[in-house]
């Protein structure tokens, strides 16, 4: 099955489409897909409890949610302000992601 990985930047702020495309992810992890959503930028703001019913969907089901170290620093976020299956990352993780063969990668 193919992997994918969905790349977020906008956030919360940006309005409705980045909690759709959250429940794009959502729905391919419930689909049975391997799924990696990765926040970055002002993205790392719907790793907040409660800021993305769509990324706790994902996590529910079965899906892996990657948030960017240095994005959360700047944004004076820590990792215990994070919902608890979050996972910070730096990008050379994120880098070799994209590089693993059969992986999609989708940024909005």
């Amino acid at each position: 099955m193919t992997e994918h990985l969905l790349i977020e930047s906008g956030g919360p702020a940006t309005g409705p489409a980045g909690e759709r495309f959250a429940a794009d992810a959502a729905r391919l992890a419930a689909d049975g897909h391997r799924v990696v959503l990765f926040l970055v930028e002002n993205g790392v703001t719907a790793a907040l409890p409660g800021a993305c019913p769509a990324v706790e969907e994902l996590l529910r089901g079965g899906g892996e949610l990657w948030v960017d170290s240095l994005s959360t620093a700047q944004r004076a976020l820590a990792g215990a302000d994070l919902l608890d299956r979050a996972r910070l990352v730096e990008m050379d993780e994120v880098a070799g992601k994209l590089l693993e063969p059969g992986v999609r990668a989708v940024w909005h």
